[in-house]
């Protein structure tokens, strides 16, 4: 359905509180938005994600979409001319990302690119002045995370990051919950993940299919021959292009854990272990088997995940915050609480299934009134992130622990931690810099 004015600023007004005015900066700014006028939008990266986000823009009435970027001509064509058929005027097409940058008529541009290219499109995408949803995790490292943050502020942009659960009723709710302290003195978080996809069938190389940029799709990242287990979809099982189940679900779930721990820094120590021991023999370098525990003063949280699709309390995902009074588990359904004796009475909370549409609206809300305090943030994208990406090192490293010093921006306890913190730009690209 459309979404009209009444809609958007209900949907968005629990969401985005305060106004702060932020100026436009950057080489080449986008057109200034107000209350009522139409927000223009381009997509770079139209197969998956991106394409669900730019639906969910579409939604309202204002918006429309100028241009789409992407390295396959196919999903380009077919993508701006289902455009086509939906509003006024066909989008303008583009294999290259940067010419939608240097269009002054763009006011947001959607990043919905395998997690390497999310850095440096952001970052140009600052520095050209425009806001920004980006898909989740922030950045496939560390050193690209605390980029982004710098990036994001000295060009004072609107980012939001599409960890959409931030924006759910469900979720909302359940901090409301959290907070009245009825579950008691919390001690564990668990949060787990487990899905098949973690595991992928060995298939060899082949030519790159007709219409692709595999160069450009390769990025900074170093050359390889095209195999279709490296590439849509599934690429996020290479260190190269992404982080496994722990940057793609866990930033999600994690987010929830922090969240309802009021956590907002990096924890005391980082202790991960991981392999692929289900699957061995197959393509994926990322782990199939997973567990990373990070420790605070009066609590832990703890990751998990495999790829057999079974866990705790009949989900296979999930968030559980276990307390004196009882325990609180939920996934993106619902949420229960079970009760130890008759301590607190049993609940269910059911969700209303519209989290993402409202990430959409609040992030547009947010852009009118240049409030940069989104659902969620770049800082709280970035805060995730590290978390994920420093359990990988840990387990990458065979269990070392690890402390994240958050002035520093390296681990305190490991000099071969430091070299996973930025990945080596190659192939003519440049790790992006602030001025």
């Amino acid at each position: 359905m459309m979404i009209d004015r009444r809609s958007f600023l209900k949907y968005s007004s629990a969401l985005a509180a305060g106004m702060t005015v932020g100026s436009l900066a950057g080489r080449t700014p986008a057109a200034k938005v107000s209350a009522n006028d139409t927000i223009n939008v381009a997509l770079i990266g139209c197969r998956n994600m991106g394409w669900e986000n730019l639906k969910d823009f579409l939604q309202h009435r204002e918006v429309r979409c100028l241009a789409l970027a992407d390295i396959d001509k196919n999903i380009l064509a077919s993508r701006a001319e289902e455009l086509g058929k939906t509003q006024d005027k066909k989008p303008d097409t583009y294999g290259d990302y940067r010419k939608i940058l240097d269009r002054s008529d763009i006011n947001i541009v959607i990043i919905g690119t395998p997690d390497h290219w999310h850095c440096l499109q952001f970052v140009d995408a600052c520095r050209a002045g425009k806001d920004i949803y980006v898909e989740k995790p922030l950045s496939n490292s560390i050193a690209e995370c605390e980029i982004m943050v710098e990036a994001a502020k000295r060009y004072e942009r609107i980012v939001q990051v599409g960890q959409q659960q931030r924006s759910g009723n469900l979720w909302h709710e359940m901090i409301e919950y959290l907070n009245t302290g009825q579950l008691g003195t919390i001690g564990r978080v668990h949060v787990w993940a487990n899905f098949g996809y973690a595991a992928l069938k060995p298939v060899s190389d082949s030519a790159v299919p007709e219409g692709i940029d595999y160069d450009t799709w390769l990025g900074h990242t170093p050359k390889m021959p095209f195999n279709e287990q490296r590439f849509h979809g599934s690429w996020r099982m290479f260190w190269n292009y992404g982080g496994g189940l722990i940057t793609d679900w866990g930033v999600h779930l994690l987010d929830m854990a922090l969240w309802g721990m009021n956590v907002k820094t990096m924890p005391l120590k980082i202790l991960g272990s991981g392999g692929n021991h289900f699957y061995p023999e197959g393509a994926q370098e990322t782990f199939d088997t997973m567990s990373v525990a990070y420790r605070f003063k009066d609590f832990i949280i703890e990751w998990e995940n495999n790829a057999l699709e079974t866990g705790p309390y009949g989900k296979n995902y999930g968030v559980m915050f276990r307390g004196t009074n009882g325990t609180l588990v939920a996934d993106r359904a619902d949420w229960q609480i079970y009760p130890e004796g008759e301590k607190i009475p049993a609940k269910t909370v059911k969700s209303d299934g519209q989290s993402h549409i409202r990430h959409v609206t609040n992030f547009l809300e947010c852009v009118k009134s240049r409030n940069r305090q989104t659902a969620c943030t770049v800082e709280n994208g970035s805060l995730c992130a590290k978390y994920s990406h420093a359990g990988n090192i840990s387990a990458r490293l065979g269990g070392v622990p690890l402390h994240y010093d958050e002035k520093s921006k390296q681990f305190t306890d490991s000099r071969e931690a430091n070299r996973y913190l930025k990945p080596d730009y190659g192939n003519s690209w440049k790790f992006p810099t602030v001025k």
